[in-house]
């Protein structure tokens, strides 16, 4: 019916009881998640501005992060844990594998430059195909078992697979010393190359290390094709993750990690979703390790050891497990901490302390020396405790919290004054 006669007998036009569904926006988001994906999109974008904040030269330059190498390794972990935050954010599966498809992935794309070219398109699309095949055989196998179960099967999966590639499986993965492209590889879509010229991943020609320096005062900024290549991808792996996340298929997710057994009471099956998901995380775990090909042309079996799980998992958790940026986050942290943090040495300390007495420069080396360098995985620990006791949700919690802080201490003000007499 259109309309509805009230006890008056008069008619009046028909309303719904049912609130009115949000309008997708740009690109089918909502307002939120599009203002979301521009924020990312263009800190993305400025990174080489933003992670070299202090002069080349200077005392604090130690903690300049804008250089090629970093950058990309900045968002292809972040994809990595993008992937796997589908898994353990939304449906509470915990992998301690997934570094398994990481590795499958980076072994596909680099046999894909021996084989067919050296343009980084087909090997990403390899790199990701092969993993998702391997991740849809071993989560079929896996997700027989739920809890700690699942988890250890993961973990004996990505073992046995470091230990193929590292001994058992050396004419194809190279074993101990890993795979490198040669000049003689067969390439069926390149053409030869001179002897002793060495192989270089490209885009339609254009070089993954071709980097352009900008000089402004005493800071310089570098903008690498490479990066700006495994950006976009980034982007294009973050955007996809809102819209699983936004879509009935992630409310299925949800349904699985907040009771299963109540799913099943139903009569829906919870197994088709995680499984789905969990091919999903592989997939983009495959996306990380063709991008690390293409960024850097050889490969290892150390990239599927269970250190390299554990580390996505830490990402995730440490960044905020479920949320959409958490795990870029998170992935940018460790990061930020493996490379630069590990770095600071004895001398680097000295150098900051020269201004004190030598007996006190001594002390301060003496305290601080045990958290940098090679001990910086103490300080991440540390950090890793006090955000999963004080922050569970992570940074993203922790941002969350300052915000709210912010806008409380704001509103308080203008109330404050709008109680002041005379105004």
């Amino acid at each position: 019916m259109t309309d509805q006669t009230s006890n008056t007998g008069a008619v009046r036009p028909a309303t719904s009881a049912a609130p009115k569904a949000k309008s997708a926006g740009f690109l089918g988001l909502t307002g939120k998640d599009a203002s979301l994906v521009v924020l990312v999109a263009v800190l993305t974008l400025l990174a080489p501005f933003i992670l070299n904040p202090f002069p080349e030269g200077s005392a604090m330059a130690q903690f300049n992060a804008g250089y090629p190498d970093l950058m990309q390794r900045f968002v292809i972990f972040g994809i990595f844990a993008i992937g796997f935050n589908i898994l353990f954010g939304l449906t509470g599966y915990l992998s301690f594998g997934h570094a398994a498809f990481l590795g499958v992935g980076s072994y596909a794309g680099i046999w894909s430059m021996k084989l067919l070219t050296l343009n980084v398109i087909p090997s990403i699309i390899v790199s990701v195909a092969v993993a998702g095949l391997f991740s849809l055989l071993v989560g079929w196998i896996s997700l027989r078992r739920s809890g700690i179960y699942f988890s250890i099967l993961t973990l004996a999966f990505a073992m046995m697979s470091f230990a193929l590639a590292y001994s058992v499986l050396t004419p194809i993965t190279g074993g101990e010393t890993g795979l490198q492209l040669k000049y003689f590889d067969p390439r069926i879509l390149d053409g030869a190359l001179a002897q002793g010229e060495t192989p270089r991943a490209n885009l339609f020609g254009l070089e993954m290390g071709a980097s352009y320096e900008m000089q402004v005062g005493a800071w310089l900024f570098t903008f690498n094709a490479g990066y700006y290549i495994a950006a976009i991808a980034m982007l294009v792996a973050f955007y996809l993750s809102i819209r699983i996340f936004r879509s009935p298929f992630g409310m299925m997710l949800r349904a699985v990690k907040s009771n299963q057994n109540r799913l099943n009471y139903t009569g829906i099956s919870p197994k088709p979703y995680t499984l789905a998901a969990f091919v999903i995380s592989g997939m983009y775990a495959g996306l990380a390790g063709g991008l690390l090909v293409a960024m850097d042309t050889q490969v290892g079996a150390e990239r599927m050891f269970w250190t390299a799980s554990g580390e996505v998992v830490l990402m995730t958790i440490l960044g905020g497990a479920g949320t959409l940026i958490g795990p870029v986050l998170g992935a940018g942290f460790i990061k930020y901490m493996e490379n630069i943090v590990s770095t600071i040495n004895k001398t680097t300390l000295e150098g900051w302390f020269a201004f004190a007495p030598d007996w006190l420069t001594d002390v301060l080396v003496t305290i601080v020396y045990p958290f940098v360098g090679k001990g910086w995985h103490l300080t991440l620990g540390i950090l890793f405790m006090a955000v999963v006791i004080f922050l569970p949700g992570g940074l993203v919690q922790g941002g969350q919290k300052l915000a709210s802080m912010f806008r409380r201490k704001k509103g308080d003000d203008a109330a404050a004054s709008q109680s002041q007499p005379g105004e």
